[in-house]
């Protein structure tokens, strides 16, 4: 029972973090607005949903070949300085320059640059489990709030269907995802979120003796590869720590931030967030995924997470568009 009772601690753990990189994105959305953040011309255009799969799926070629011909510091190397960068981004935007200095005829935000740098160090010094969720939240946060204004209603809907596809498909088909999740568990790196069932537990101390279990789907520039939801012989309710992928938690809150910066209709006043009505429903269908899926880690098979969120995600953003009085072409992005 007692058990248990942790590792239902750790689901809603586990909630409160996909909430927090959801409020996060939203924080965010105006600032990076305001800051130039928007990575596309035309966010309105679907191919930039083509070529952001398109990106995705060399990024995952490329980090199965460096896992086969074991050249995994590479993947390392990469994804603490993408969190470094990343850091740098939600920082600069939320951290008053009151320290700058001259850089190429441009202020640099001493403070901010500090706060990344200190984000490095301590996944390359000390990536324990409380550091990977940190940079995790920030690393996620900044990312869905930049694809948020970067891709329209239709873009977005479009990349979350896809890449939920690609999830289901290169879980429960390929399985090549299961492969790239094993492979990059022990790099201790915010590719995931690790949230412990009992205080003593240890990241690293795992990591060098046998390397748990892991869960989490998809794959994207903040997280490369998420792990997906896989097993061992130990019962899931007897695990130390729940793992579930950082791409988890960003893709779905793509839509959740493009709804809160493309959809006019239905807003809420919410103190230091854009908030509307279909932007809210998001939230809590991505939320409601999340419930179910974990549900379904517990029982000890693996999962593929996107098909749950993503679409919980679409559902909710489409149930609370409606509500405000889109048409569903509107919705849609049509």
């Amino acid at each position: 029972m007692e058990q248990r009772h942790r590792a239902y601690a750790a689901v809603a753990a586990t909630v409160g973090i996909f909430l927090l990189v959801q409020l996060g994105a939203l924080a965010l959305v105006e600032p990076f607005q305001s800051a130039g953040y928007q990575a596309v011309e035309d966010p309105n255009d679907p191919t930039n949903s083509v070529a952001y799969f398109g990106a995705i799926l060399v990024a995952t070629a490329v980090m199965l070949g460096a896992i086969k011909f074991d050249v995994r510091w590479f993947i390392r190397g990469v994804l603490v300085f993408t969190s470094g960068l990343l850091t740098w981004y939600v920082l600069n935007v939320v951290v008053p320059p009151f320290v700058t200095v001259a850089a190429g005829g441009v202020a640099v935000n001493v403070l901010a640059v500090a706060g990344a740098l200190t984000v490095i160090v301590g996944l390359l010094v000390h990536p324990e489990w409380y550091v990977i969720d940190v940079a995790g939240v920030v690393m996620g946060a900044g990312a869905a709030g930049i694809f948020g204004i970067s891709f329209g209603l239709l873009p977005a809907i479009v990349l979350l269907v896809a890449l939920a596809l690609y999830d289901a498909v290169s879980v429960y088909g390929t399985e090549h995802m299961l492969t790239l999740a094993e492979g990059v568990m022990d790099l201790n790196v915010p590719i995931m979120f690790v949230v412990p069932t009992t205080l003593p537990y240890s990241f690293l101390d795992s990591a060098e003796t046998d390397g748990s279990e892991q869960t989490g789907e998809g794959s994207g520039p903040a997280d490369e590869a998420d792990e997906d939801a896989a097993v061992t012989d130990e019962s899931p309710l007897e695990r130390d720590a729940l793992f579930i992928g950082l791409g988890d938690a960003v893709m779905p809150t793509i839509i959740v931030a493009s709804a809160a910066f493309f959809v006019e209709e239905g807003t809420i006043a919410a103190p230091g967030v854009a908030l509307n009505l279909a932007a809210l429903t998001a939230m809590v269908g991505t939320l409601a995924g999340l419930v179910v899926l974990m549900g379904m880690v517990l029982k000890g098979r693996a999962h593929a997470g996107l098909p749950l969120l993503n679409g919980g995600a679409i559902s909710g953003y489409l149930v609370g568009a409606l509500a405000s009085g889109l048409t569903l072409a509107q919705a849609l992005g049509l």
